[in-house]
């Protein structure tokens, strides 16, 4: 397949209530469109890393690195896997939100021209997905017990918990002898050390289905020590990459579970190669996510249909968070009262639709085409 043109647009796309990322306000989400052209067809695939360059990548550099770097070395080249995509990429290091943008619109492309759903043509066997959402710190318990409990009757199957200073194991203990029975997982984000195991062992009468990257994200060692000692299984999300880290996190036994977040680790052809080396080492996965437009979200719920994804999906409510949306997302639905929320995934080529031209234009702040 050759690859005649690709179009980028840095899209800023308004928030319904401002956010604030390193103490300061925003009132939009920046995030990379790419557009992959193939004679008629089009792909389409999402670089969001986030607007501030908070964990090292963000929206802006992604999109100068696509337009000056990345896709230069792809338009009007024949690429006939998203193994050899990555090959070309390869000579650039790090960078991975820019990459995944054009190895997911490399899938995306790949299945419009094969005429099936991009998570058939990635290997998925499920029609549907179980969602759960995070929730982070608020003002009171009784807040979040709130929150929580709106959650779980609108169906979702799990919560994550943000574990805070001074938001941890009170916190966790009122919430669960609020829902005894329910799902639930702590997400540290790398804010602990070894130092901090006596709170890491509290965490075991609670019945947590995971605690999420308690270490920073190259501590591959402490997280090993950790899980040696911990009935609850660690979840890595940080650290988590490339196949290469996975493999090394696999070999010292650093966790029991994998979010893999095809942004992250470079674009879903990377993203597969991780789940398919958590299946052989029978070590399950579960989908992360990032905020993201529709295009990036179907790509990455296409992912989470493969075998090895075991745990409800990460899911962020757009209508919620944007004004609109580049794309439809996904439907959801809710089968009967009692059953879970589920993500229905499409039987159309490709991620299933295709950005509203009219709305990215209209909140590009920077365009490019590379042919």
């Amino acid at each position: 397949m050759k690859i005649d043109a690709i179009d980028l647009y840095l899209a800023r796309i308004p928030l319904r209530r401002p956010q604030k990322t390193a103490g300061v306000a925003l009132d939009c989400l920046e995030t990379v469109i790419a557009g992959m052209r193939s004679g008629d067809l089009v792909g389409w695939g999402e670089a969001s890393p986030g607007t501030a360059p908070v964990g090292g990548q963000w929206a802006g550099g992604a999109f100068a690195c696509l337009r000056d770097w990345l896709a230069p070395a792809v338009a009007g080249c024949q690429i006939d896997t998203g193994t050899a995509l990555q090959e070309r990429l390869q000579v650039f290091s790090g960078n991975q939100y820019a990459k995944a943008a054009l190895d997911s619109a490399w899938w995306d492309l790949k299945a419009r021209q094969a005429g099936k759903p991009v998570h058939e043509l990635l290997g998925g066997t499920k029609a549907s997905l179980e969602l759960g959402i995070s929730l982070d710190r608020t003002e009171t318990i009784d807040e979040l017990i709130d929150a929580m409990r709106t959650a779980f009757a609108a169906g979702f199957s799990r919560i994550e918990l943000k574990m805070r200073p001074g938001w941890d194991i009170q916190m966790i203990n009122h919430v669960r002898h609020e829902f005894g029975a329910e799902t639930l997982h702590v997400d540290v984000e790398g804010a602990m050390t070894l130092a901090h195991m006596e709170t890491l062992y509290r965490l075991d009468d609670f019945m947590l289905a995971m605690v999420e990257q308690p270490f920073m994200a190259d501590d591959l060692v402490g997280h090993a020590m950790a899980q040696e000692s911990l009935r609850t299984p660690i979840c890595l999300d940080e650290s988590v990459v490339s196949p290469a880290h996975v493999e090394m996190a696999l070999d010292l036994k650093s966790c029991q579970f994998i979010n893999v977040d095809f942004g992250r680790v470079g674009g879903l052809t990377p993203a597969v190669a991780i789940h398919d080396a958590c299946h052989e080492h029978c070590t399950p996965c579960r989908l992360g996510a990032t905020p993201r437009s529709a295009i990036g979200a179907r790509a990455g719920l296409a992912l989470a249909a493969k075998a090895n994804f075991t745990y409800p999906a990460d899911w962020i409510d757009s209508p919620q968070l944007f004004a609109f949306d580049l794309a439809d997302p996904p439907s959801l639905a809710r089968p009967s009262d009692g059953q879970p929320l589920v993500a229905n995934l499409w039987s159309e080529p490709g991620i299933g639709v295709a950005p509203d031209m009219a709305r990215l234009e209209s909140c590009s702040a920077a365009k490019a085409t590379i042919a």
